[in-house]
């Protein structure tokens, strides 16, 4: 339970990294609500899934599945470039996250 409750801080935290892009630094309503609120679930989850995770351990994966995710969105919904070692990068990210996950933590 405590992977899928880090996983679901990790997919928050890709929410609240692009809702800072469309909130303008903070200067547009809606996109800053949506900001504060998915931040404030992420580190809620990410507290409960330090209950049984080591922190190291889950700050780590959550750190890298937010930058994955929000490497890719910025890629995809930016206009970002997709260069090449960015992409490589984003591989290592979940090679990193994966043997994290293998280790047994």
């Amino acid at each position: 339970m405590s992977w899928t409750l880090l996983f679901l801080a990790g997919l928050f935290e890709i929410a609240w990294a692009i809702g800072l892009k469309y909130s303008a630094g903070f200067t547009r309503l809606g996109p800053s609500v949506f900001t504060a609120v998915t931040l404030a679930i992420s580190m809620i989850l990410l507290g409960l899934a330090t209950r049984h995770l080591p922190i190291g351990t889950a700050y780590a994966v959550w750190t890298g599945i937010g930058t994955m995710g929000t490497a890719i969105l910025g890629m995809w919904l930016l206009g970002e470039p997709a260069t090449l070692w960015r992409l490589l990068s984003i591989g290592l990210i979940v090679a990193g996250i994966a043997g994290l996950k293998l280790a047994g933590t």
